[in-house]
């Protein structure tokens, strides 16, 4: 059977599909049909080179990208690709590793443990050690700083030091807990997810009789989204690959965004120094946007040093300019938008499943998420809990919960379970000992509570009174929902974050935002009303919701690649949000920021605005104005249209101090 692809392929696909063996790395921009290039490639190989399948690894980042191309290549080749290897990298560690555990001592028949697992040994690690009453990370945080240490392949004090930096944290009982962590799973013959890469690299640099059995048996290793491969998954591909050198990766240097996560994107870009003799393909016709929305990217990400530089190409012509939109606020950009969706669904131009607005960070989207409960508009938060359902934000407000109603146990029981040695039962306690009513604007309230909970709690909640009621002994303070959720926070919330969960740093910038939000309300009651408007609001259109097929997608950058919609609103294109403030002054970390820029741009098929609002309420209730990102400033004005949200859409002639 001849080798005949499914679609026809373009040169460059064709070129990449047919290359010579040896080392190859396949350049593959955004929306430029890497899956059926990788497809095709496994064909080309089993029907014209007559390659066994069985000799041939595929890896991917996610088990469905690797059915979907198993799935595809199978239709090609008349379903004879039994028995190739195609799966995740730990999927693939995993079957190697079954097969030779005891090398490493541990039994063929070793459990794996899913996160749950992980958390509940760590928990009893944590007991085991006499560290659970001490002022100390909560099993989560400890699984992430592990897991950060282990998939980049450092020292996990180094890892730590960086992880909790500006904040006082047991370093040596962090890691006491993860050797007596490792210890513990080899005693119960498992292993974690992590284990699974770490040790299966272990085997290969360790026994060169199984690594020469897998080297010589993977004819040709094929690897997706090379870009994401952290230390460990870039050395994993290349020991196997190191005897036949047929290695094909498949990346975007453009599209390298999760540093944060253990990615490397100097694998990517070292791979013609590690393979000298590669052969490189590069490929630029874009089959998903229109080329008015490529020019935009092509221009942004320009501008990034040290990449492989490439030009987006369209298959079909421009239709309209993508929109730069001037708002004055966060609540304008937010009406602004709903009042457009309503225009794009009513003109028939798209449908609502078809609409995605993105965003740098979370908690930019909270306005948003506002406005739609009170527009009634049904919308699916991909990129997590809806704004005032978060645990973080739902704790900050305990507080406040109980300044305006003291009998409510459910706020009470919330606070106090955030003491060490509190739990549920003691939290029921304590509430019945105070006489079911806690008015913390009572000093001789709050000093009963102190004398009432434990030992080990007492310290930390005097501490966080202290900071609350301080120079104001009447509780004031409590009218003031702003300033009370940032007292509580700076003496309390922000310590117990860090050491409670493993992104404390974008929940306290989600908490930032609710002060700012809070500062718009003459009282603490009617903060409140607002909150629980806005939840039950979002409660009802849930309970009424439209499939998720018919809903507006609300989504951050991150969780939004590798998709694509007609629609496509980018929210906070400012300096400080986007890019983020924390890039600003590392030249590293500002090129990946450019590259998610990138990467949002490139998720629109036929519409793109970009939206610049020009201040921001503060805390305070003051004003703080807004440059606009500089992402925006580096482009071509004659590329975009102007709306300045009057309702008037004219070319864009010049914005720079706008």
């Amino acid at each position: 059977m001849l080798f005949q692809p499914a679609q026809q392929l373009n040169a460059e696909q064709l070129r990449a599909v047919t290359a010579p063996d040896g080392p190859a790395l396949v350049i593959a921009a955004a929306g430029t049909g890497k899956t059926q290039t990788l497809t095709c490639r496994v064909a080309w190989l089993v029907l014209e080179r007559q390659v066994d399948p069985r000799r041939i690894l595929l890896l991917t980042f996610t088990n469905r990208a690797a059915r979907e191309m198993l799935d595809r290549a199978a239709q090609l080749v008349g379903g004879g690709v039994g028995g190739m290897w195609g799966g995740t990298f730990h999927h693939a560690a995993n079957r190697m590793l079954r097969r030779n555990a005891a090398l490493l001592g541990y039994g063929n028949d070793y459990s794996i443990l899913d996160e749950d697992d992980s958390l509940r040994l760590l928990k009893h690690c944590v007991t085991d050690l006499g560290l659970k009453d001490k002022k100390f990370p909560k099993p989560r945080v400890l699984n992430t700083v592990i897991s950060l240490a282990a998939n980049r392949g450092v020292e996990l004090a180094d890892t730590v030091k960086d992880h909790f930096a500006g904040h006082e944290v047991d370093i040596a009982g962090i890691l006491k807990v993860a050797e007596r962590y490792a210890q513990r799973k080899r005693e119960l013959n498992a292993m974690d997810f992590d284990d699974l890469l770490v040790n299966g690299l272990r085997l290969l640099r360790e026994h060169t009789d199984v690594t020469a059995y897998y080297q010589e048996r993977m004819q040709h290793v094929l690897v997706d989204e090379y870009q994401d491969t952290n230390a460990l998954q870039a050395d994993f591909v290349d020991i196997i690959a190191a005897r036949h050198r047929n290695l094909m990766a498949v990346g975007d240097d453009f599209q390298s965004i999760y540093s944060w996560r253990g990615a490397a994107v100097q694998n990517i870009l070292s791979f013609p120094k590690r393979y000298p003799e590669a052969q490189i393909f590069t490929l630029e016709e874009n089959y998903r946007s229109t080329q008015s929305i490529l020019d935009v990217a092509n221009q942004v990400i320009a501008g990034n040093p040290d990449q492989f530089q490439k030009t987006l190409r369209a298959t079909r012509p421009a239709e309209v300019k993508p929109t730069l939109v001037k708002v004055t606020d966060g609540g304008h950009q937010a009406r602004y938008i709903v009042a457009k969706v309503r225009q794009l669904l009513d003109s028939g131009a798209v449908e609502s499943g078809e609409i995605a607005v993105l965003y740098r960070s979370h908690f930019h989207s909270m306005e948003l998420q506002m406005e739609l409960a009170r527009a009634r508009m049904d919308y699916v938060l991909m990129s997590g809990v809806r704004f005032f359902e978060q645990a973080h934000i739902k704790d900050v407000c305990t507080l406040l919960r109980l300044a305006a109603n003291p009998a409510d146990s459910l706020a009470f029981s919330r606070m106090v379970e955030m003491l060490p040695k509190v739990g549920p039962k003691k939290a029921q306690s304590l509430w019945r000992a105070l006489g079911e009513h806690a008015n913390l604007r009572d000093a001789a309230k709050r000093a009963k509570l102190l004398e009432l909970l434990p030992k080990e709690a007492q310290p930390l909640w005097q501490a966080a009174m202290e900071g609350v009621f301080a120079d104001d002994e009447t509780g004031a303070v409590l009218d003031r929902p702003d300033e009370s959720i940032l007292r509580f926070t700076e003496h309390f919330y922000a310590d117990y974050a860090e050491d409670t969960f493993d992104n404390a740093r974008q929940r306290i910038e989600d908490i930032d935002e609710l002060m700012s939000f809070a500062a718009k309300y003459a009282d603490t009651a009617a903060f409140l009303s607002e909150m629980a408007l806005l939840t039950n609001l979002d409660t009802e259109q849930n309970l009424h919701k439209a499939t998720p097929a018919k809903s507006i997608r609300l989504s951050t950058i991150h969780q939004a690649k590798g998709l694509e919609w007609k629609a496509v609103f980018v929210l906070w294109l400012v300096e400080g949000m986007f890019p983020a403030v924390r890039s600003l002054e590392e030249d590293a970390t500002l090129a990946e920021e450019r590259r998610l820029f990138y990467v949002a741009v490139t998720r629109a098929k036929n519409y793109l605005w970009l939206s610049v609002p020009r201040m921001r309420k503060m805390r305070d209730g003051g004003l703080m104005m807004c440059a606009p990102s500089q992402f925006i400033e580096e482009l071509d004005p004659a590329l975009l249209q102007v709306d300045k949200a009057g309702g008037v859409v004219m070319p864009s002639t010049r914005w720079r101090g706008y």
